[in-house]
């Protein structure tokens, strides 16, 4: 459980467990733990939610269940009052930084996120993060801090991801309603088994639940990252990490690590339309190592520009089986499909390349 590098990410529930908003019932013991690490000589970026929570006592709603603008409103104000909150418990300076899906699926500003992560580490700052709610829209948003710790520990070279909640880890059923459910310590592999054994969240300002922190976990495995999900709610849980021992569920690091950009293509850019492949295509790419050729497609879904993250679908089954980087827009596919790539010229009176989506562009899924 040694570490140099580690990312934490903290819920609502444990931010502003009231609805009173902020408080150190949790994050005082949180805040000890990082100091404690800092002490050794470690580095740490903390993940935090709770903004929304936090904004509940400023912003009149009347109801259980807010509208989009009243969340907005209630991050805007609910943020000063989680990063004042935060701040208090450290002597070192902390760092707010708002991110939004728009900012990790821009290669450009994925990296200046990187480089700014990586000098306030160099300069003894703690680098605080969070989704920037205010300005977010369906399209932009990242969904839940879980997978947005996942992509931070990526782009800030983590070898270690901590998801605290207010459970133990994960279960192999639901223990707040199952007396016989056990807590699994390790595990080394993330199959469909244990995405089943995932609950919901039952906490309404969340926008998590086990399943998003298993999904968080399966980002940053892939990466060589060490995943642990634990209960921030208990101090002696803090106690027994400092002692390197695991109070929680840990999922192993992957060995074989998937390329930087091809995480970034996997799992931070959104898909906008769909390749449909016949079955020698679909050999090509699974089994050959080969680029996709616009004769291998037999039809293609939804709206893209040239540049967009597309999914290339088996025919047969209409499974995903990859996801590329489309160098053709959706028209001059439909224009192109299933012709041979010297005719490309000569049907759209220009060439971007003889490959539709080209290896290095690609993730098989």
């Amino acid at each position: 459980m040694n570490f140099n590098r580690a990312v934490i990410k903290v819920g609502s529930a444990l931010v502003a467990p009231t609805i009173d908003g902020c408080s150190g019932k949790y994050t005082l013991a949180i805040a000890q733990f990082i100091t404690k690490c800092h002490q050794q000589g470690k580095e740490i970026i903390l993940v935090s939610s709770g903004g929304v929570a936090a904004g509940r006592t400023v912003i009149q709603h009347g109801s259980p269940k807010l509208s989009s603008a009243t969340k907005k409103a209630m991050a805007s104000v609910g943020q000063m009052q989680m990063m004042a909150n935060w701040q208090r418990f450290f002597d070192r300076p902390c760092s707010q930084i708002l991110i939004t899906q728009n900012d990790l699926a821009d290669r450009q500003r994925f990296i200046s996120i990187q480089e700014t992560i990586q000098i306030q580490l160099a300069n003894g700052v703690l680098p605080i993060v969070n989704e920037n709610d205010t300005v977010t829209t369906e399209d932009l948003t990242i969904g839940d801090n879980d997978n947005l710790a996942a992509l931070v520990a990526q782009a800030c070279e983590a070898d270690s991801l901590f998801i605290l909640s207010d459970i133990d880890g994960v279960f192999t059923k639901d223990p707040k309603v199952n007396d016989d459910a056990v807590l699994i310590p390790n595990i080394d592999k993330i199959t469909d088994e244990i995405y089943a054994m995932a609950g919901t969240s039952r906490n309404h300002l969340a926008t998590g639940g086990m399943k998003t922190k298993i999904q968080a976990a399966e980002k940053a495995v892939e990466h060589g990252i060490t995943t642990y999900i634990i209960n921030g709610t208990k101090s002696e849980v803090f106690a027994s990490l400092i002692a390197q021992v695991n109070p929680g569920t840990r999922f192993a690091a992957d060995t074989d690590i998937i390329t930087a950009k091809k995480h970034w293509l996997k799992h931070t850019l959104k898909s906008q339309g769909q390749i449909v492949l016949d079955k020698g295509a679909v050999n090509a790419v699974l089994n050959k190592g080969a680029s996709l050729l616009p004769a291998g497609i037999k039809s293609v879904n939804k709206r893209f520009k040239a540049g967009d993250a597309i999914e290339l679908i088996n025919a047969v089954d209409n499974s995903v089986i990859a996801k590329g980087i489309s160098l053709y827009s959706h028209h001059d596919l439909k224009r192109i499909m299933g012709k041979h790539s010297n005719d490309i010229t000569s049907i759209l009176g220009h060439e971007k390349g003889d490959v539709v989506v080209h290896r290095d562009d690609m993730v098989i899924l």
